[in-house]
């Protein structure tokens, strides 16, 4: 009989020491027994290593490991790799979660041999409005095939891809050899496409259990600046991932179609993101960027609505106007 965890709760941890001891609460409710803990801290320069120094004493299931920093995709593959149980589920530290929320989605994981269980969570605005769930909406009960849960929630136009919502069966990950594209962030776009592709058994739970905080970030502008340059790059990423994947999805023009109306409508937030740039030799730079890379094509290959080509066409001549 395997001795190993039933599941790894992976959690990368990088300067938010004013939100990890809530989230700390919570990654103690979770079942000694049961899971183990990897947490990776990505470098933290703030009272984070204390914290978590603290909270593991006592916790031989608890793994604390520190590297230099390099990003949220880093720090969950270095979970990856440590990572010994049959299942996998990961969590962000500047949020929190009830008790139970992860065994509940591993129960299902169990009980029906699942790939894949989705759980369901609140957003958290810190106050600003009222909480809210992020899926409000039910998929088909019971078992299905992931991409069956993919085609319904791009239908509805109410797919979102955080893999913190997930319990993976992790022989599925290391068989299709997954991992997450440093330094880029939002990798859970494509990742989540993919391990959804590839699960032949998955099951939802609608009960939110989660609770993702929207943080007001502020930043000066130089740092504003770095920050908007690496959500383009990590969208120009995203674009060239969900082509690849929509293109492999021949025998399925309905979900091919969808799936491109996904990468466009998500992508055309770059040109927003340009404009946001304070510096004038940044702006010129990335325009000069998506011309030389072709990421105006890219999008108007795969647009399947007239709107979505009206925008493209619109931030074409835009650009060419700037040059």
């Amino acid at each position: 009989m395997s001795t190993a965890p039933a599941l790894s709760l992976i959690v990368p941890v990088y300067n938010v020491a004013q939100f990890l001891p809530r989230f700390l609460q919570s990654l103690g409710s979770v079942d000694a027994g049961t899971a183990e803990i990897v947490v990776v801290d990505d470098g933290s320069t703030d009272e984070c290593p204390r914290l978590l120094a603290e909270f593991g004493q006592g916790r031989p299931h608890v793994r604390i490991v520190r590297q230099a920093n390099g990003g949220l995709s880093a720090a969950r593959n270095t979970g990856l790799a440590l990572a010994q149980g049959r299942h996998v589920a990961f969590a962000d530290s500047d949020d929190w979660f009830e008790p139970g929320y992860y065994e509940r989605l591993l129960g299902l994981c169990v009980a029906h041999r699942l790939d894949m269980a989705v759980g369901n969570a609140m957003y958290h605005f810190e106050g600003r409005r009222e909480d809210c769930p992020i899926f409000e909406d039910a998929p088909s009960p019971g078992v299905l095939r992931g991409a069956e849960f993919l085609r319904a929630r791009l239908r509805a136009r109410t797919f979102l891809h955080m893999v913190w919502m997930h319990v993976y069966r992790r022989e599925l990950i290391e068989s299709r050899a997954m991992r997450f594209v440093a330094p880029f962030i939002h990798e859970d776009v494509p990742w989540t496409t993919r391990m959804l592709l590839a699960s032949e058994r998955l099951m939802y739970d609608a009960t939110p259990g989660y609770h993702y905080r929207q943080r007001v970030r502020r930043f000066d502008p130089q740092a504003s600046d770095r920050r908007l340059l690496l959500v383009i790059e990590s969208s120009l990423h995203n674009a060239r991932s969900l082509d690849a994947i929509a293109s492999e999805l021949r025998d399925d023009p309905e979900l091919q179609r969808l799936l491109r109306w996904q990468l466009v409508d998500g992508a055309l937030s770059v040109f927003h993101k340009l404009r946001q740039l304070r510096s004038a030799q940044m702006r010129s730079e990335c325009q000069r960027r998506l011309r030389r890379e072709k990421f105006h094509s890219l999008l108007w290959r795969n647009a399947v609505e007239l709107r979505q080509k009206r925008r493209i066409a619109r931030n074409y001549l835009k650009a060419l106007a700037a040059l």
